[in-house]
């Protein structure tokens, strides 16, 4: 409840439902769905106040994002994707991958930090995942990438599969 426009996964070592949340003219957010929780769209875009309900923005019952990010430096809009739980380590583990589909941006979500893994050329419109838990970038294209020894250089790598 309270969301406006979720991509949703499950995070397969603890089964916490992950949303991120296209935002309508300012903030993108990351949350976890919590049963009878209300993550505020309408009242709230992110943590920023609206005016497109008459609902208070101070009610406590509102369950806030993990995360956010504003629309700067062209970012638009979140795409969803998953929480790394690979064999092959190629992320870090626990982190939850997602992008901005303006910029091609792939960042990651770890510990409470948002960082830019990786600056694409890409149109960003999906992800996945395999049975070993290693995630895919899907581009606009209908081309899918592998993430690649992300460990071993200064940044990602992405191969098409």
């Amino acid at each position: 409840m309270g969301f406006r426009n979720p991509w949703f996964s499950f995070d397969r070592n603890t089964g916490e439902l992950y949303a991120a949340d296209v935002g309508q003219d300012e903030v993108e957010e990351i949350d976890i769905v919590t049963p009878g929780g209300n993550h505020g769209w309408r009242v709230l875009e992110g943590t920023r106040c609206t005016t497109l309900a008459p609902a208070s923005c101070s009610d406590a019952t509102f369950s806030p994002p993990i995360a956010e990010y504003g629309h700067v430096d062209g970012r638009c809009s979140i795409t969803g994707g998953y929480v790394y739980r690979g064999l092959s380590r190629s992320l870090p583990q626990g982190a939850y991958l997602y992008a901005d589909l303006c910029t091609g941006e792939l960042l990651l979500l770890k510990d409470g930090m948002q960082t830019v893994l990786l600056d694409t050329d890409l149109i960003i419109v999906s992800f996945g995942e395999d049975e070993s838990g290693e995630l895919y970038v899907v581009d606009h294209s209908g081309t899918i990438w592998g993430i690649r020894d992300a460990d071993a250089r200064p940044r990602a790598q992405l191969i098409s599969d």
